[in-house]
């Protein structure tokens, strides 16, 4: 398979979201992390965005609430190469309005091959990665040059002699 090389910086561009029920969680780790996120760009949807700028005093770049389109501005985003890191604070037990919207923006990010933090554990090491302040190439596969796949039930097709009358 052949790969597209994206450079990303040692300042990352970090998309911050967070469900209702994990939104304090979210200040609580960032709140931990801020001098860490303070060497990044920071993106966030909705109210998250205000209260992170509020808890840590960083800039932060706001974007729509996640139920009013934030969730697919984040993953426009991260195909236009704006977003190099996901860290979303996603409630699982909790059915959300807009979960074909969170489904989508997992799916973009793993497609783009960007880092992703569904939880405090991955979200702490992730950041904690030497990786996180160094410049680093993703490998994204180049879909283009994947030959389709035929999907699909073949056709079911009977003998010549079972169809032909002659």
């Amino acid at each position: 398979m052949a790969y597209q090389e994206l450079p990303t910086k040692s300042a990352k561009r970090i998309a911050l979201v967070a469900h209702d029920n994990k939104k304090q969680e979210l200040l609580e780790w960032a709140r931990f992390n801020r001098e860490l996120l303070a060497g990044h760009e920071l993106y966030a949807t909705g109210t998250t965005g205000r209260l992170l700028r509020q808890t840590l005093g960083l800039e932060v770049v706001p974007l729509q609430s996640g139920p009013l389109g934030g969730d697919q501005q984040i993953g426009s985003k991260v195909v236009e190469g704006a977003i190099d890191f996901l860290i979303f604070f996603w409630d699982p037990l909790e059915p959300q309005p807009h979960d074909p919207d969170v489904k989508a923006l997992i799916r973009i990010a793993v497609v783009w091959n960007i880092p992703v933090a569904c939880n405090r554990a991955s979200a702490d090491f992730m950041i904690s990665s030497p990786l996180m302040a160094s410049d680093y190439t993703r490998l994204v596969p180049d879909y283009g040059a994947v030959r389709p796949r035929t999907g699909g039930r073949r056709e079911r097709r009977l003998p010549r002699a079972a169809t032909d009358p002659n």
